[in-house]
């Protein structure tokens, strides 16, 4: 499945609730899905930087692509960073870099998040495409 298929069917999912309400909610579920990051990680190194919440990010490069683990101590943040895990997770390095992650904007999430929140989750995609480029420049080495 491509990027933009995954992005395709988080809209999907997202289109079936109303109201913003219930996509919270439904965010705050999907957060229980994140792929959990090792306890060794949940260190400063791996906090990423302008979050309003603590979230933790590390990424392995495995074959080629890029997997993120993660975590937070929200819980609407800890279902932002699985649906960002759920479309750039197992990728390879320049798909991450090249992602518009249109979705964000479609389900209407940045314009429902607070701007603290909204800065954190830019901190996000940023951080995951930082991994990506760092380990493109590894593979050109």
């Amino acid at each position: 499945m491509t990027i933009e298929q995954t992005e395709q069917q988080i809209i999907e999912e997202f289109s079936i609730f109303e109201d913003w309400l219930d996509k919270y909610n439904y965010l705050i579920e999907c957060g229980k899905d994140v792929p959990l990051i090792d306890a060794r990680y949940k260190t400063n190194n791996y906090l990423i930087s302008g979050c309003q919440s603590r979230v933790w990010l590390h990424a392995d490069f495995i074959d080629g692509k890029v997997y993120f683990t993660a975590d937070s101590d929200a819980v609407i943040t800890k279902g932002i960073i699985y649906l960002l895990i759920r479309v750039l997770s197992g990728r390879r390095p320049d798909e991450i870099i090249g992602a518009s992650l249109a979705f964000l904007e479609v389900i209407g999430l940045k314009e429902h998040l607070s701007p603290t929140r909204s800065n954190g989750l830019l901190s996000m995609v940023k951080q995951m495409k930082l991994y990506a480029q760092v380990f493109k420049l590894k593979m050109s080495n």
